[in-house]
């Protein structure tokens, strides 16, 4: 499928779904015409999730379902074909410190290599979810912190139901 520059995949392992990642899906919903939210399946350097793709996939699926031009998948091969499958033209990213930014330029480079015609597109993160990372709310969720205006409200049950001590 040719690329279209309407179209763009927000990537991610989503485990869990932040606050964070929703307003760089919702800021890209403004961007672009569709935006599909790529989850990854079988994460490669994040080893084993908490939730399966298919819980993962059902609390994005939730907590955007107010934005109309997002949908919600989960993909298993590499992002660059994911992107080019479904006509991507972009794949956006948020950042939020420089330890992103030295891994996502490494990872842009070798996306570029694969299929040149699809960009990297970055957001910084806003002010007040600049320290927010999914480890950190499993973190916080293992040892009985307040995570519940740090992920959606589904998602916060979650994990308290399944890492509370």
């Amino acid at each position: 499928m040719a690329p279209d520059n309407r179209v763009a995949i927000c990537p991610g392992t989503f485990d869990p779904v932040t606050n964070g990642h929703l307003d760089v899906i919702a800021r890209a919903s403004a961007m672009y015409d569709k935006v599909i939210v790529g989850v990854v399946n079988l994460p490669w350097r994040k080893g084993r999730t908490v939730f399966t793709a298919e819980e993962r996939v059902g609390f994005v699926r939730n907590a955007t379902r107010d934005l109309g031009n997002v949908d919600v998948e989960p993909f298993s091969n590499l992002l660059v074909d994911f992107a080019r499958e479904r006509g991507a033209m972009a794949i956006v990213k948020g950042l939020r410190a420089i330890s992103d930014f030295e891994y996502e330029l490494e990872m842009n480079q070798l996306n570029r290599r694969q299929d040149p015609e699809i960009e990297s597109v970055y957001l910084m993160a806003s002010a007040k979810y600049s320290f927010l990372s999914s480890s950190g709310i499993k973190e916080l969720a293992t040892f009985g912190g307040d995570i519940d205006d740090l992920v959606p409200e589904e998602v916060a049950g979650a994990l308290k139901e399944r890492l509370g001590r």
